[in-house]
């Protein structure tokens, strides 16, 4: 069927506007627009039927050509009162009310670039697919697509902003239903490492066991089990520098609340979700941050990165370095330490989820590995500092103490006397 022939068939079915005739044949030629194709094909059916009138020889082809002809001069404005598009309910003629909006909506953000994206409401859908069943066209864009098309070319012309099809910093979204409009800022991430200085502080936000975060007595009605977190020792600065709505901590590992976390610090990604500014002075960020902290925390080189490498430092097998302060029930010597430790020290582990930790993970036996683990010092006091270099994943302290049995090789049992690690701290990670 020929593209009159089906320009035929839709205007049968009622008054529709120069943008939904057009778009049926969006995929014919280049360098128009669908209203400009819409136009174009409603004056040509009209010159044909007038010349079909004129010769009067096939009074068929006068008869279907006059009476598209009819409709053609209708949709034109050549001849009786401008009727609604039964397609698309006059949408375009609402292109300026829209990019009006989003222009007031964008007022007071930081960005460079937008996408425009559009719900459509039911009756629309269904009216598009009545028409693609009835008129059979193989040529046809969807109705959003022609929509965020056209209200993104006004929106940019307002605000001077260009359009990103693949990573906009704002998504503009029309919900056609409500007449209303909604915005989605993409979120900025900062890749850092911190270090904690001090024992007893998580590394996220810990709503309280008992009311899970909605406070009680238990919290003095905080809502917290730990007053303080490095996630928020940085969320507060963040959150100001970029006047966003909320943070994520996104961390390579994680230590223990008891262990301090040293050397060149542990890598995680903050993200400032929703945020009205996009460039902030990184230098001055990381001062506020290490202020507000106080000297418990501090952060270093910060810079932006997109959002994909939340993954790849969370895929990260990370080798990690701790410092253990060991005590032990009995005596033990250098020598006999020395001996259990070098028997350790490039070694795989069994270890099956500690009793600590298995009321949140699968309490499964896992494979780990000692890169090398050695004696740093043995006090008089008869307690002994650890090095151990190992695979991330591996649980140190039951490395030391054995968990009755669930780690294997473990100190303990080579020592064949109940050890235990007193302090730990994370010294290096290998990332």
């Amino acid at each position: 069927m020929d593209v009159f022939e089906i320009s035929k068939k839709i205007l049968h079915e009622g008054p529709i506007c120069d943008h939904c005739l057009g778009r049926q044949f969006a995929k014919l030629s280049t360098g128009l627009s669908n209203k400009e194709r819409g136009q174009a094909l409603k004056l040509a059916l009209v010159l044909e039927g007038d010349r079909a009138y004129k010769s009067e020889k096939d009074n068929y082809l006068l008869k279907q050509l006059s009476c598209c002809s009819v409709f053609a001069r209708k949709a034109l404005g050549t001849k009786g009162e401008d009727e609604k598009c039964w397609v698309c309910l006059d949408q375009f003629k609402k292109l300026d009310v829209w990019a009006d909006k989003a222009a007031k909506a964008l007022e007071g953000l930081e960005y460079s670039t937008f996408l425009v994206g559009t719900k459509i409401s039911g009756l629309l859908s269904e009216n598009e697919e009545i028409l693609w069943a009835e008129a059979g066209t193989l040529y046809a864009e969807q109705l959003k697509t022609e929509l965020n098309r056209e209200v993104g070319k006004r929106i940019a012309e307002k605000v001077q902003k260009d359009v990103d099809l693949k990573n906009p910093d704002i998504t503009i979204t029309l919900n056609l239903a409500k007449s209303d409009l909604e915005l989605q800022i993409r979120s900025v991430y900062i890749i850092s490492r911190y270090c904690k200085m001090v024992r007893g502080i998580p590394q996220t936000r810990w709503p309280c066991r008992k009311c899970k975060g909605k406070g009680c007595e238990i919290c003095n009605f905080t809502g917290k089990q730990y007053h303080e977190s490095v996630d928020e020792f940085i969320k507060g600065p963040v959150i100001e520098a970029f006047q966003a709505a909320d943070t994520a901590f996104h961390g390579s590992g994680r230590e223990d609340i008891d262990a301090l976390m040293l050397g060149g610090g542990r890598p995680f990604i903050v993200e400032a979700k929703s945020p009205k500014k996009r460039s902030v002075n990184l230098e001055e960020l990381m001062k506020s941050i290490n202020n507000k902290a106080d000297g418990k925390i501090y952060v270093r080189e910060l810079s932006f990165v997109g959002k994909n490498m939340i993954e790849i430092l969370k895929s990260l097998k990370a080798d990690k370095t701790y410092k253990l302060k060991v005590t032990f029930k009995e005596p033990v010597s250098e020598k006999e330490l020395k001996a259990c430790l070098e028997s350790l020290s490039g070694t795989e582990i069994n270890q099956q989820t500690p009793r600590r930790v298995v009321h949140r993970r699968a309490d499964i036996v896992r494979k780990r590995y000692v890169n090398s683990i050695k004696l740093d010092e043995l006090t008089e006091e008869g307690y002994a500092y650890i090095i151990v270099n190992c695979e991330g994943g591996l649980y140190v302290k039951e490395l030391i103490s054995g968990d009755d049995g669930r780690t294997n090789p473990s100190l303990s049992g080579l020592l064949g006397i109940f050890t235990l690690v007193g302090d730990l701290d994370v010294i290096n990670v290998d990332v």
